[in-house]
């Protein structure tokens, strides 16, 4: 009875100390906040930049990517991935600015730590992935593109464009059609265009901006950070009914031995 009652208070004591936090070999808040997706122009940690350029600029007190990248994204057509938006014809002003200012969202900012993901796939090694995206921020950039022309169903695949002249073309047999065809809605669109990259939430959950005006402070940061707690905090979580299944099978063992 002695034995059982040291193995009991062992294991108890073990579970509550494992229960405070987040567990030792997983990330703190502090490490999936102060991280930038490892792209091809990112750079290592969010900082400070002194001038980004046109659509770019919310970003400028905390950013992860440069001043000259900016600069290109707006100036420079197939900056900064070889992708020609105008494969079947000239996009519209208005969508092609909407593209402008989500590929300055993905380069520049420095909220989207929580949805990192490891991949192995043409030579990167990790993207973002159901970033929840502002339903009212989707709605604007479809309505801006809906009637204008593409020949594929997701452009964030690798097999939906012939890429052997290192620029993307469209596939033999892919008609170019109006998103609407493709696509349908605004939240197959945001959700698909990319691979997944987004997910459509309702303004009245906690969801991240594509354009904010940097004056008044970035709104996603407390997004960001919200998914962070509730990612470590859930790792925390789990520890404590590990050791509890262990404590189980410990006192089990145990009554047989008394």
């Amino acid at each position: 009875m002695w034995f059982l009652l040291k193995v009991t208070i062992l294991l108890l004591t073990l579970a509550g100390v494992r229960g405070q936090g987040p567990a030792s070999d997983g990330p703190t808040v502090d490490d999936l906040l102060d991280k930038c997706v490892a792209g091809l122009h990112h750079k290592g940690r969010p900082g400070p930049e002194g001038t980004l350029y046109g659509q770019c600029t919310p970003w400028r007190e905390r950013v992860c990517c440069r001043g000259n990248v900016t600069e290109q994204i707006h100036n420079k057509p197939l900056f900064p991935y070889n992708f020609d938006w105008h494969h079947c014809g000239n996009l519209s002003d208005a969508c092609l600015q909407m593209f402008l200012q989500d590929m300055c969202f993905y380069e520049c900012s420095p909220n989207q730590g929580p949805w990192i993901i490891k991949v192995e796939n043409q030579g990167i090694s990790e993207r973002v992935a159901n970033l929840p995206l502002c339903a009212s921020d989707c709605h604007q950039w479809w309505q801006a593109c809906k009637d204008d022309m593409t020949c594929s169903d997701g452009w964030g695949w690798p097999n939906t464009f012939n890429w052997t002249s290192g620029v993307n073309q469209c596939l033999p047999g892919n008609e170019c059609k109006t998103f609407t065809e493709y696509f349908h809605n605004a939240t197959n669109f945001c959700q698909n265009i990319w691979k997944n990259s987004y997910k459509v939430v309702d303004d009245s959950e906690p969801c991240l901006k594509q354009w904010f005006d940097g004056t008044q402070g970035n709104p996603n940061t407390a997004v960001a950070r919200q998914r962070a707690e509730e990612i470590v905090n859930g790792a925390a979580g789990a520890r404590p009914s590990l050791y509890l299944g262990v404590l189980g099978g410990m006192m089990a063992v145990a009554y047989t031995l008394v």
